[in-house]
């Protein structure tokens, strides 16, 4: 059965997640853990190596552009993972949650090739990452950071990413418990996505409210010429994306 959307986003408001067993469970559970991993968007832990090849853009990284390809790869079963917890019900219900502005993913591509990603769903301020790929070295890290400096400069507060992992933990990603982190939720979501109903059709206003997703587009593509709200982040003295990104990044207020 199709997972309704106006439930998801008020789960996803109150602190809980869906997931899944298996891929081809078809059975969906909703998620509280006890504690929480979230990434502080001012204390993402760059490493010299992870700076280089973000400087040298090793990677041509997008948004938005392959959201589909980017849930069905983070869905596949690795070497190192023999299944996932995403099955075709909440891979579908996230795909139309993009296709409504609520869904975004980040994509890492080498030679035309998607080789990393993640996918997420932003509301209000909050962005909750919820799974990420890689198929060469750095890659997913990579869309990490990019992400981290989309939402900086959108004007983001929370970066949920759900359970604490090694890889987390090494970029910098803190555990909390559950009760601290819905204190950090409630900060970050705006009247428009508290609201009872209408959740799923509200874009336009949760998109006013909220943080601004395509922030760090304009900046990008405004090459030397930033506007106000990016001119904290940048200076005219980059010249490559992977440079502003780092600037973006390296930045404190």
């Amino acid at each position: 059965m199709p997972i309704d959307l106006d439930l998801l986003l008020q789960a996803y408001a109150n602190g809980i997640f869906p997931m899944s067993d298996a891929r081809d469970d078809p059975d969906t559970f909703w998620i509280e853990p006890e504690f929480r991993a979230v990434m502080p968007l001012d204390g993402f832990r760059l490493s010299k190596s992870l700076a280089k090849t973000i400087r040298q853009d090793r990677f041509v990284v997008t948004a938005d552009t392959a959201f589909a390809q980017v849930i069905a790869t983070c869905a596949e079963a690795q070497a190192d993972r023999r299944d996932t917890w995403i099955n075709p019900d909440i891979e579908e219900a996230f795909c139309r949650l993009h296709q409504i502005g609520r869904a975004h993913s980040i994509e890492c591509w080498s030679q035309g090739r998607l080789v990393g990603g993640l996918y997420g769903l932003a509301l209000g301020r909050a962005f909750f990452g919820e799974s990420m790929f890689s198929r060469e070295t750095d890659a997913s890290k990579v869309a990490l950071a990019w992400l981290v400096a989309r939402l900086r400069l959108g004007g983001f507060e929370l970066l949920d990413c759900q359970f604490m992992t090694d890889h987390l933990a090494s970029l910098g990603a803190i555990e909390m418990t559950q009760s601290a982190y819905l204190k950090l939720l409630e900060a970050a979501l705006t009247k428009a996505v508290q609201a009872s109903s209408g959740l799923a059709s509200s874009t336009a206003a949760g998109a006013a409210s909220g943080g601004d997703w395509g922030s760090l587009d304009g900046a990008l593509a405004a090459g030397s010429a930033f506007g106000a709200s990016s001119e904290d982040f940048f200076s005219t003295g980059a010249s490559s994306p992977g440079k502003r990104i780092l600037q973006a990044l390296t930045h404190t207020s």
